[in-house]
């Protein structure tokens, strides 16, 4: 049996590492979840910011189709709903890996204004949904001369 040194900087950087994956359990359970219980709670990844004329909503969905995505805005809140398929062409048995996710998603936001909906664009391509909200006029930062 060979004699091992120890090590106390090791000891600190392991219960660093163990801290971490606590809080990451707690905030961020989706990462540690099996591949069944993924399947049934899929989201897509968003991105939302602004500019001086809009808000700018960004979603990623690879593998739905156009007719399958609803954009909804009722007050404040935009909602973002779909479906992407599975394909069911090959079965169970032959999987070597299955981690490609489907079903139902929903994501609501709440915007920091009320818009007019009729003003709100979408547009879809190459799996990724851009949604430009115009700023209603009364909320746009105006710029005042100064004489």
């Amino acid at each position: 049996m060979e004699l091992m040194k120890w090590n106390p900087m090791k000891e600190l950087f392991n219960m660093r590492s163990r801290l971490d994956s606590m809080v990451d359990n707690f905030f961020m359970p989706m990462r540690n979840i099996s591949t069944n219980e993924a399947l049934w709670s899929w989201n897509p990844a968003v991105d939302i910011y602004e500019n001086d004329d809009s808000i700018v909503v960004t979603a990623e969905l690879p593998g739905v189709d156009k007719d399958q995505i609803a954009v909804d805005l009722q007050g404040r809140v935009l909602t973002l709903r779909g479906e992407r398929a599975s394909e069911q062409e090959v079965k169970e048995e032959n999987y070597y890996r299955h981690e490609r996710t489907h079903g139902r998603f929903e994501r609501s936001f709440m915007l920091p204004t009320e818009v007019d909906p009729e003003t709100v664009k979408a547009e879809y391509k190459d799996g990724v949904l851009n949604i430009r909200v115009p700023k209603p006029e009364e909320k746009k930062p105006k710029k005042i001369s100064v004489h």
